[in-house]
């Protein structure tokens, strides 16, 4: 990836837009599905590259994953990437899940601090 500050902006405002998409698309299909976010450190774009779908409880987060819907959000996430022309080297390793609940048992509700600490932003 281009590091200039004018691609990099570019890139994020793209990437965001595309999954929120996905984000949006999964909210009505995913019972306990909150939010994601992304984490990428743009010297090391492809092999940092983290997005992170949250849900409200780790109850709902297992169950999701036990039904299946971890392919769909797998799914939601390389057609976000494709749309900006990124490719994923492993969706395994790119796409990670987590709860509301963990965040706040673990790091008292803050995002900022579980990012960097779980899923190495």
């Amino acid at each position: 990836m281009s590091s200039s500050k004018r691609d990099i902006a570019r890139v994020e405002r793209r990437l965001a837009a595309t999954l929120t998409e996905a984000c949006e698309t999964a909210a009505a299909e995913i019972p306990g599905f909150e939010w994601l976010t992304h984490t990428v450190d743009h010297a090391q774009f492809q092999q940092s590259l983290r997005v992170i779908w949250v849900f409200d409880t780790e109850a709902n987060k297992e169950q999701a994953i036990a039904g299946g819907q971890d392919a769909r959000m797998r799914e939601l996430t390389a057609a976000a990437l494709s749309k900006v022309d990124v490719e994923a080297q492993s969706l395994v390793r790119c796409v990670r899940f987590d709860s509301e609940e963990a965040c706040l048992r673990h790091d008292g509700g803050d995002w900022r601090v579980r990012l960097a600490r779980i899923h190495g932003a």
